[in-house]
């Protein structure tokens, strides 16, 4: 296993608590899950910049993934490959993985777009 766990910004943090309380979904790891396939649809990979990781929220691997833990990894593996990336460095692997986490919790964030679970089914049923 190449992620252990990762933290997640102050403002993915404030990002999460606004839609929990709008989703009703209480576990950050469901909607932390929801962000990172919503940022995979993106057909373009994401911008790299870097996202501190100064909140108090930190996850581990098997948290974030729960029993599919190993299904997410191969998404994210197949996802570096698409974009050309080396899908066996560790390093690689863990910055695309926090980068599309944080871009898909800021699409989930967007004003309006998620006002409640029923615009996550939405978003997830778009094609």
């Amino acid at each position: 296993m190449t992620i252990k766990h990762f933290k997640l910004s102050n403002q993915a943090k404030d990002q999460l608590i606004r839609l929990k309380t709008r989703t009703g979904i209480e576990h950050w790891n469901i909607l932390c899950r929801w962000a990172f396939c919503l940022s995979l649809r993106e057909p373009t990979p994401p911008t790299p910049i870097e996202h501190p990781a100064d909140s108090n929220v930190e996850l581990t691997w098997q948290t974030f993934g729960g029993e599919y833990h190993e299904l997410y990894l191969a998404l994210l593996k197949e996802r570096c490959e698409l974009d050309g990336l080396d899908s066996s460095d560790e390093v690689t692997l863990a910055q695309q993985f926090r980068l599309h986490l944080h871009r898909g919790i800021s699409h989930l964030a967007t004003p309006n777009r998620v006002r409640g679970i029923h615009d996550l089914v939405s978003l997830a049923t778009q094609t």
